[in-house]
C-alpha cells in the first residue's frame, strides 16, 4: 500500500513559477515509477509527466515539455514538479500517482488507468 499526499499548489500568474511536491508513505518507494496528472474542470484527466523509480527515466506531455521538470529523491520519499512559464491553460487539479516500477524495458505509462495509487490531489491556478 501506497499513500500519497501532494504540496505545493496555488495562485500564481501567467509567467511564474511553481513546485509541487508528492509525499510516499512506505519503504519501497524507489520500487514505483510516478507520474503527474491534471483535471482541469469539465476536462477529462490528462497525463503531464512521469520518471521511472530510479529517476533515471522521464517522459512529459507535448504541452509542458520544455517548461516542466518531475523530479525525485527517493531518500524523502518524494516526488516533485517543477513548473515555469506558467500559462493559464495550466489551471487544473494536479494530482501524483504511483506505478510499480516493471525494471527492465519499463516505461511509464501515460494512461491514468495503469497507475494504482493516487493522492487526493493540489489546485494551481494561473492567473492572465
Amino acid at each position: 500500500q501506497v499513500q500519497l499526499v501532494e504540496s505545493g499548489g496555488g495562485l500564481v500568474q501567467a509567467g511564474g513559477s511553481l513546485r509541487l511536491s508528492c509525499a510516499a508513505s512506505g519503504r519501497t518507494f524507489s520500487s514505483y515509477a510516478m507520474a503527474w496528472f491534471r483535471q482541469a474542470p469539465g476536462k477529462e484527466r490528462e497525463f503531464v509527466a512521469a520518471i521511472t523509480g530510479s529517476g533515471g527515466y522521464a517522459n512529459y506531455a507535448d504541452s509542458v515539455k520544455g517548461r516542466f521538470t518531475i523530479s525525485r529523491d527517493n531518500a524523502k520519499n518524494t516526488v516533485y514538479l517543477q513548473m515555469n512559464s506558467l500559462k493559464p491553460e495550466d489551471t487544473a487539479v494536479y494530482f501524483c500517482a504511483a506505478d510499480l516500477d516493471r525494471l527492465l524495458g519499463y516505461v511509464p505509462p501515460r494512461s491514468d488507468y495503469e497507475y494504482d495509487y493516487w493522492g487526493q490531489g493540489t489546485q494551481v491556478t494561473v492567473s492572465s
